[in-house]
């Protein structure tokens, strides 16, 4: 890896870190980087998973404060999106020549969920604010069946699983937002931390950018969660549907 290929893979990673610390649509940044870098589809999944672990858990970090009295859900939900994310990591490798064929497809959809995430935060905010102060714990059956079925997505691709965990903890727990978001970064961490270790098992992950991922989307997670909620989410938002859209397009072509 070149040095202006590894200044590249970092400013990547550090805006995938502070991306996906407040929505949840990093790798729609990291993964376009590392196919035109020349890295393969499935290379470039499995090296961008694992190298955008420590930014979920830096993310986390930074929002321990909105953590606090939620130790059950975590435990709860966990469980099921460790199983998830392994699930779909398995799928993936099982599966390689079908991930290259859908994975344009996989792009778009999660392009799609950044376009409509505004609206369905707004959607949110206000079912929240009409809801009674009693707080579910840990949600119901259909609950956490979506956290798994969001997991074996994030495990096969990720992209955007974010996006799909904070509306459905939004809709499934009686809890404001910025409680659910907190939640939202623990549980992505933990299916990509899954799938990461299954994927240094049996994947072909490059190292070097993996590395440099590792610690530009660290810092980019505490920017995340200090800072984030200042930047222009429109500018951030844009720039995520035009690297996608670009990328998937590629893909077709």
């Amino acid at each position: 890896m070149t040095l202006w290929h590894a200044l590249a893979v970092a400013a990547a990673g550090l805006l995938a870190g502070t991306i996906n610390t407040i929505v949840g649509s990093g790798s729609l940044i990291t993964f376009p980087t590392l196919v035109a870098l020349g890295y393969p589809p499935l290379v470039a999944n499995v090296t961008n998973t694992v190298g955008l672990v420590p930014g979920s858990v830096s993310g986390a970090i930074g929002y321990r404060r909105e953590l606090a009295g939620q130790a059950r859900r975590i435990l709860h939900l966990g469980v099921w999106a460790a199983a998830g994310g392994l699930a779909g990591g398995v799928l993936l490798l099982e599966l390689p020549g079908s991930f290259e064929a859908v994975v344009p497809y996989l792009v778009l959809l999660a392009v799609a969920l950044v376009i409509v995430q505004p609206r369905l935060a707004e959607r949110l905010a206000r079912r929240a604010a009409g809801r009674s102060t009693t707080r579910s714990e840990t949600g119901g059956p259909v609950l956490r069946a979506g956290v798994f079925s969001t997991a074996v997505y994030g495990g096969y691709f990720g992209a955007a699983q974010g996006v799909l965990l904070i509306a459905i903890l939004g809709i499934g727990l009686d809890d404001d937002l910025q409680r659910a978001n907190a939640l939202k970064n623990v549980l992505a961490a933990i299916v990509n931390g899954v799938a990461a270790v299954l994927f240094i098992a049996r994947a072909p992950v490059r190292w070097a950018p993996a590395a440099v991922l590792a610690a530009a989307s660290t810092v980019g997670g505490q920017l995340g969660a200090g800072l984030g909620r200042r930047l222009p989410g429109p500018v951030l938002r844009a720039l995520i549907v035009v690297a996608g859209t670009a990328v998937a397009v590629k893909l077709l072509v």
